[in-house]
């Protein structure tokens, strides 16, 4: 078996409703309308089919309802995501081993609800954030109170990086070129998360949170020597007090993050990513269907680059499903 833990989905009735509803050029719009294996479950089945042994787990596809729609339509649209998402779930047993909740985090009172809702009610088996969310960093107090709720419920939290193409990539310019707010900035919005998360203490605070990186971890597993002698030379150079509210030092809160395979084909990056993280800490994914096949190629690729790895058959199966069993107690 293999579980693929971040393929992406937006179900009919839920896109329907978000293409009603929200403003007129949301986030990644004209790449949603570029991808049928989004809502076609027809399609989606045809390229599953081609790997046996494919599950997947459910995660809403962008935008995060917080940049899409007001306050109020988001709940209304988590609820329906959600319920959509669980129905999948029962539906397809063998396709389907799990969903991630989605929630309104432009409401966060509706989305502490939501969240117990679509854990104790609807079976879901965790939660996704965009980093960041509503502008604002994952350390943010606001999401203490969320933090606190999946830390009790020892249930994981996917983090997606979020930068458009009005991010620029030089401030005397208005928009990003030639997708590098994708490839690059995006990795780069999951690192800056991780770092945040790791310096304000959110994970001394909850030791027990699980937060599931996309993208095999950004740039920590490459420049993990930079991140001790940066901060080394922070503080003793600079004065710098970044590690006063750690008892441990800091690359070691880096290491509790889990990160995904969805590299799209690297050997040699994923190796540099179990080489930081671990087997345990490891998990396939495949950022399915956003590639130029529907979905076939990034899956494709991403066997292969596991394939490749230089480590043994039984870490290679923990990767491909034993990892994501223990996690959501599948």
């Amino acid at each position: 078996m293999k579980i693929d833990m971040y393929p992406h989905i937006m179900p009919p009735n839920y896109r329907d409703r978000l293409f009603k509803k929200a403003r007129k050029k949301f986030y990644l719009r004209d790449v949603t309308d570029a991808t049928p294996t989004l809502w076609d479950l027809d399609a989606r089945f045809r390229i599953m089919d081609q790997y046996q042994g494919m599950r997947q787990v459910l995660t809403i596809a962008s935008p995060g309802l917080e940049d899409a729609v007001s306050p109020k339509e988001a709940v209304t649209l988590a609820r329906i995501a959600n319920d959509a998402m669980a129905d999948l779930v029962a539906r397809h047993p063998d396709r389907f081993v799990a969903a991630v909740a989605c929630l309104p985090m432009n409401n966060m009172d509706a989305a502490l609800t939501e969240t117990d809702r679509a854990i104790r009610e609807l079976g879901l088996k965790g939660i996704q954030l965009y980093s960041p969310t509503m502008k604002k960093p994952l350390d943010h107090p606001d999401f203490m109170p969320l933090y606190e709720k999946m830390a009790a419920y020892d249930l994981p939290i996917w983090i997606h990086p979020k930068r458009d193409i009005e991010f620029a990539d030089y401030r005397s310019e208005n928009h990003s070129k030639y997708w590098i707010f994708s490839m690059f900035g995006w990795p780069y919005e999951t690192t800056a998360a991780m770092t945040r998360l790791v310096f304000s203490g959110a994970l001394e605070k909850y030791p027990t949170l699980k937060f599931i990186t996309h993208h095999c971890g950004g740039m920590v597993p490459y420049f993990v020597e930079r991140i001790i002698g940066g901060q080394d030379y922070a503080e003793k150079c600079l004065n710098a007090k970044f590690k006063r509210c750690l008892s441990r030092q800091p690359i070691d809160y880096y290491r509790m993050f889990y990160a995904d395979t969805a590299l799209y084909g690297s050997t040699p990056s994923l190796m540099c990513g179990h080489a930081f993280f671990g087997t345990e800490h490891i998990l396939f994914a495949t950022d399915m269907p956003y590639d130029s096949e529907g979905g076939d190629r990034y899956i494709r690729q991403t066997i292969d680059a596991v394939e490749g790895m230089q480590i043994p058959a039984a870490d290679k199966a923990m990767i491909y499903a034993g990892n994501a069993k223990r996690l959501l107690r599948l």
